[in-house]
């Protein structure tokens, strides 16, 4: 072929290619509108956004047109396989892009009163999201500068200080030494003494070094920074609910797709492992745990660990395991199993000097991983956008590795005991936590929904709890009871207040 020919083909396939592009634009227009229709009769039927059966049909019937596609495997220039992988994840976008466009659907039909027609609505607004912990700690915060007090049940921050050797520390930290910038991964010291503890404390099926271990500004960076790390755009990870919003979040801003797995209080909290099994595909890339579980402090059994990451190596699944609770066991309860105890590389430990040693300030959390590799893309990650964590921070968590936090435990412990103690009294229900810092309590069927009861609530009687919708849409009627941020006679009467309220009809 001859130079003006090839010029010539190739702008012929330049053309042909716009052609289908646009042809393409518009059927993506024609499906949005039509995803915004589905939208609108589902709010008005009150079913969910999501439709996992049709997804697993649709996506069953896409690999059979690829399969049916002779002439692109032909071609030579693309495997059938590389064909599958790159229409999946443009049928995740799809997916994807149809939910997020009818939940903006559900957010202008309530601040519009149902005119969808009306640009000055803000679909964009967050007021109709579910809210949080730490939107109802921001409320809680402005009543307290107008002069009211505020019980604070809401949010997982240690009231008592710091182990005194901390403090040592930071006045040790005024030296060259501690003031300058440091690794992006992490103070040498540091992690050497990071991965000795870990490999020792956690049991770790390989011994741990540096290498294995990157220090980040708080467990929620690390959550952060081990997705983005290993998510691409339109991945699907695994999240067992009810589960702290921040996995969802992190999950949303990397454009992966959220699979959740409900599980409830009459399983006591504990994920079917059918159900994960059912929702791994080609897509699914990471299984998120986090036990002790945040909200309902419980921990997973053995057996159950055990086959989530036999189900994770058969399927070459990274899991990313939330561990920061481990250290706020209750007395009657089983230990936690750390992910690291396994020989799987492609597991992640997320642990925080935040809750065990009540450094939530200090902003200091860290990763583990026998998978260097993980860890390699964390440091980069952490360069680009940190250069490193705060030097005098790290001296701080190195010393106070050496500190007893028995009393800790023991402070947490006898709250939950007092609250759960209190809460047998009340018409509610709830799982005794095995561990953490919470109780995760259904409201009576006289109550409001969570959202609405923790709003009213702060309000009235200056009381702040979590609602549960933050946890999932799943638990609109159940709340998060804080023990953390109050001491025992503050908490005691924020319970009294709390069923007070709930004995009222």
């Amino acid at each position: 072929m001859t130079s003006r020919d090839s010029n010539k083909s190739l702008e012929s396939l330049r053309n042909k290619m716009d052609d289908v592009t646009v042809d393409m634009m518009n059927l993506f227009l024609e499906r949005m509108k039509v995803a915004a229709e589905i939208g609108y009769i589902k709010r008005e039927m009150k079913m969910d956004v999501t439709s996992p059966a049709r997804e697993t049909l649709l996506r069953q019937n896409i690999l059979q047109a690829c399969k049916e596609r002779k002439d692109i495997s032909m071609s030579g220039h693309m495997s059938a396989q590389q064909a599958e992988e790159s229409v999946l994840k443009f049928l995740n976008y799809l997916i994807n892009e149809s939910i997020n466009l009818q939940l903006a659907t559900k957010r202008k039909k309530n601040c519009c009163n149902g005119d969808y027609n009306n640009d000055k609505c803000d679909s964009d607004s967050d007021s109709d999201s579910a809210p949080t912990h730490l939107s109802i700690l921001t409320k809680a915060k402005e009543i307290q500068k107008s002069g009211r007090d505020v019980i604070h049940m809401e949010v997982g921050e240690p009231d008592f200080m710091p182990p005194q050797i901390i403090k040592n520390t930071l006045e040790e930290s005024y030296d060259p030494k501690y003031t300058k910038y440091d690794s992006p991964q992490g103070m040498s010291e540091l992690l050497d003494a990071l991965a000795s503890n870990a490999t020792k404390k956690f049991k770790a099926a390989k011994e741990l070094s540096a290498k294995n271990v990157i220090v980040t500004p708080g467990g929620r960076f690390a959550v952060f920074a081990a997705m983005a790390s290993i998510i691409n755009a339109d991945d699907e990870i695994i999240i067992i609910r009810p589960a702290w919003p921040a996995y969802q979040d992190c999950a949303k801003h990397l454009n992966a797709k959220v699979r959740a797995i409900d599980t409830t209080i009459k399983e006591s909290w504990m994920p079917q492992t059918s159900k994960i099994r059912d929702a791994i595909n080609e897509n699914t890339k990471m299984i998120v745990l986090n036990y002790p579980n945040n909200p309902t402090g419980k921990i997973l059994p053995a057996h159950i660990l055990d086959e989530i990451i036999k189900m994770a190596e058969e399927n070459n699944l990274y899991v990313l395991s939330d561990e920061i609770y481990s250290d706020y066991i209750l007395r009657t309860a089983q230990l936690q199993k750390s992910v690291m105890s396994y020989k799987y590389d492609k597991c992640i430990a997320i642990q925080s000097f935040s809750k065990s040693h009540a450094m939530t300030g200090f902003r200091i959390g860290y990763a583990m991983t026998t998978d260097i590799d993980i860890i390699s893309k964390m440091k980069a990650l952490s360069e680009l956008c940190l250069t490193s964590v705060a030097s005098p921070m790290q001296h701080a968590a190195l010393h106070a590795l050496d500190a007893d936090t028995a009393q800790n435990v023991n402070v947490i412990c006898d709250r939950l005991e007092m609250l759960m103690q209190k809460m047998r009294q009340m018409n509610v229900d709830f799982v005794d936590p095995d561990g953490g810092m919470y109780l995760f309590v259904r409201l009576p069927a006289h109550a409001k929904n969570s959202s609405v009861f923790a709003d009213e609530l702060l309000q009235k009687s200056g009381i702040a709890i979590a609602p549960g919708a933050g946890f999932g849409p799943a638990y609109q009627d159940y709340i998060r009871i804080s023990v953390a941020c109050e001491d025992m006679q503050r908490l005691n009467e924020g319970t009294d207040k709390l069923m007070s309220v709930l004995n009222e009809r």
